[in-house]
């Protein structure tokens, strides 16, 4: 054990909250899946055992990752990139269609589907993290340094949009916020701002006008989140609400306790989307803010990844993956608990998957070997007197050296630092 524990390398905090979330998993899934094993004619023990095997191989993937000098995902990003847009295209004319909604990718020799939305947004932020990287010289001014890395996040959101509006209004919001930690001009995101309601309305008009797409659906969760009642019976959304709000209502202060929920039978998917009822009401409001507040911890140990990483790629790669996993996992809970309406959002380590939860692992990898960096050059840097006068020279990508710009550390969080030809600063 102390062996393996030498192995991993990393911020231990981060280690231990993907731990504790796996763990909370595996409970909360077989206590949920009792009514899906009898209707599927399955063991009750068959989901648990396979959310074991697919939160082992996560935890596998993560270990494997983190172990890869981060400099390295600058060449990956952008294969990765262009390989999640024909995928993202193939999905939106020829996906499986599930919850009426073409999301899923067959994969016919396995026998099991991913959603291309999951490459996508992983693919997405390796991107713009590189992409921001070497543009933070020019990304004042619009045409050379904004539209550059704007361009894949629009292509990306314009391909997801379609068939999965909330992925894709989730991966914009996170983008402008890695676009203001960027530097970029103040008006610039007020612009994008403006653009993005335009291409929303545009979006659903045409939806509406041609059937393509599903306006319908969103304009039914829209009424049903402002509480107009559907003509001849109530809407499949409204019922899994009314259910949940019934479920955080049976958990109180301190919950039922483990694999006592009375309403998991009830919830269509209170395995995926609305686990976060079902952990309510087992462990009650105590157990909900523990799971906000892991999060939250994740969230902050990344920005002080952040902070600490001299390098402007390992800066950006590390706030910004775990911003958007964060961002999934406030707005799943803000479902459950009805502050928003029905997105199809799963709680992010938590909630019954495949390869959603693989591509999480790689993502919470990717934060690790940021970490890792960050350890060992200030490891180095204080077993050596002489590496504080020199600082270490960072590993380059001959073709992209300017990814690995030093940004000098901010004084004060929240301060936008005027750039200079030796001061490149993210703002945080």
């Amino acid at each position: 054990m102390k062996q393996l524990l030498a192995q991993v390398k990393g911020d231990k905090m981060i280690w231990g909250v993907v731990l504790l979330l796996s763990l909370l998993s595996l409970l909360v899934v077989y206590s949920s899946t009792c009514s899906l094993a009898y209707r599927m004619a399955k063991s009750s023990n068959y989901y648990l055992i396979k959310q074991l095997v697919v939160l082992g191989f996560g935890l596998v993937i993560t270990y494997f990752v983190h172990k890869v000098n981060y400099t390295q995902f600058a060449k990956v990003a952008v294969i990765a990139y262009f390989i999640s847009l024909p995928l993202l295209i193939f999905t939106l004319f020829f996906g499986a269609k599930i919850n009426h909604g073409a999301r899923w990718i067959p994969i016919p020799i396995l026998g099991i589907t991913f959603q291309s939305s999951d490459l996508a947004k992983l693919a997405l932020f390796m991107f713009l993290a590189r992409q921001l990287s070497l543009k933070q010289n020019d990304i004042k001014d619009l045409k050379t340094g904004f539209l550059p890395v704007l361009i894949p996040v629009f292509t990306t959101c314009l391909f997801i949009a379609p068939e999965n509006l909330s992925t894709a209004l989730m991966l914009g919001l996170t983008c402008t916020i890695l676009f203001f930690i960027g530097r970029v001009r103040m008006r610039h995101l007020l612009l994008l701002a403006v653009l993005g309601i335009f291409f929303v309305t545009t979006l659903f008009v045409v939806s509406k006008v041609t059937g393509f797409g599903r306006a319908s659906i969103w304009e039914a969760r829209m009424k049903d989140y402002l509480g107009n009642k559907p003509a001849g019976g109530k809407h499949k959304d409204v019922y899994q609400v009314e259910q949940a709000k019934i479920a955080i209502a049976n958990g109180g202060l301190l919950g039922l306790g483990p694999g006592n929920s009375r309403q998991r039978n009830n919830l269509p998917e209170a395995f995926s989307d609305f686990i976060y009822a079902i952990i309510i009401e087992e462990y009650g409001l105590l157990g909900g803010g523990i799971i906000i507040i892991l999060y939250l911890v994740l969230l902050w140990q990344s920005i002080t990844i952040f902070r600490r990483c001299p390098r402007a790629f390992g800066a950006f790669l590390a706030v910004g993956l775990s911003i958007t996993l964060v961002f999934q996992a406030m707005l799943n809970m803000a479902v459950n608990v009805h502050l928003v309406p029905v997105t199809g959002l799963t709680l992010p380590l938590v909630s019954m998957g495949g390869s959603s939860i693989w591509f999480n692992s790689v993502a919470i990898g990717i934060i690790l070997s940021v970490s890792r960096y960050v350890d060992e050059m200030e490891g180095e840097q204080q077993a050596s007197p002489k590496a504080k006068a020199v600082p270490k020279p960072q590993p380059t990508v001959p073709a992209e050296s300017k990814i690995f710009v030093e940004t000098p550390k901010p004084e004060k969080m929240g301060n936008r630092l005027k750039n200079s030809e030796n001061n490149i600063q993210p703002t945080l």
